[in-house]
């Protein structure tokens, strides 16, 4: 014997959640992505920034990972 499906007539309710992120929520998180990846590209803007750049060290650990 098969159980009765129940179909939904109308949408689920939210419960008042809106599905849509405010601007902030995108806007901060590529702020802080973008303002990272300038430091990485240009160290001496850093003040613990070394000799060498850091993105010079990604290299040379990615050549190590790719020919290992």
């Amino acid at each position: 014997m098969s159980a009765p499906l129940h179909t939904r007539t109308h949408p689920a309710a939210t419960g008042g959640a809106g599905t849509r992120l405010p601007w902030w929520a995108l806007a901060l998180p590529a702020v802080a992505f973008v303002a990272l990846l300038l430091l990485i590209l240009n160290p001496a803007d850093a003040q613990a920034a070394g000799s060498d750049p850091a993105y010079l060290h990604l290299l040379e650990r990615a050549r190590e990972l790719v020919q290992h």
